[in-house]
């Protein structure tokens, strides 16, 4: 399934959380289309639910789930499902508020919750990492930057070779793909995940500066180079 977070905090949301509602339903109705994906959908609280229900009334290929969170970035909060042999596993991580900015109560449950809700095995690893992070080519390479997972605010001590064994161990992956810096100003301290990503195995999209003044075209530069 497509897992999908909906909007749940009126004290995170303010005056935002119905139009971030609207949006997330509006979402969710066109992923579940015809002939498309089997989206669930992780609401806390019954006011959160009761919202969710009168956006989607009956729609199809929608599934309601109640959870404990706080932000609904289920990407980096949520586990990596994985194949092995034919049983569909989950990896857990431990999540730590993007280096311990935004620490919101139920985050760091998010990988078991999401996990048990699909009768997926969970293997946790006492490893900080938010999905995010990663980019897979789906034949064991990652991508990834230096900037994010050699983050002190994330697991200190460890440098490249201890967190490629790391994922290693995690996810099978090899090799670990290294960019440098992500882009500027952004909170999750350089996930690649809006910075270069697989559109096949051995083949990498990044974008590139709108112009010199672009303030990110050395970043940009420097990922193509790399």
């Amino acid at each position: 399934a497509l897992w999908l977070g909906f909007p749940s905090h009126g004290d995170l949301w303010e005056d935002n959380l119905e139009p971030a509602q609207r949006e997330v339903a509006a979402l969710a109705r066109v992923l579940a289309g015809p002939g498309a994906e089997r989206v669930r959908l992780l609401v806390c609280g019954e006011r959160a639910a009761a919202a969710a229900r009168s956006l989607l009334p009956g729609v199809p290929g929608i599934e309601i789930v109640h959870g404990e969170f706080g932000d609904i970035w289920l990407r980096d909060t949520g586990p990596l499902f994985y194949v092995e042999g034919e049983q569909v596993k989950a990896a857990g991580f431990r999540f730590n508020g993007w280096g311990g900015k935004y620490v919101l109560e139920g985050d760091d449950t998010v990988a078991e919750q999401i996990a048990a809700a699909s009768g997926a095995p969970l293997l946790q690893h006492d490893f900080v990492l938010e999905g995010g992070a990663l980019d897979h080519d789906g034949s064991g390479s990652v991508l990834t930057t230096r900037q994010c997972l050699l983050n002190p605010n994330r697991n200190p001590g460890l440098g490249q070779a201890e967190v490629e064994a790391a994922l290693a161990a995690a996810l099978g992956v090899k090799p670990v793909l290294w960019l440098g810096d992500g882009l500027l100003n952004d909170h999750t301290d350089g996930h690649v995940d809006n910075l270069a990503r697989f559109v096949a195995p051995g083949v990498v999209a990044c974008p590139i500066a709108f112009g010199r003044k672009d303030p990110n075209a050395y970043v940009y530069d420097q990922t193509a180079r790399r």
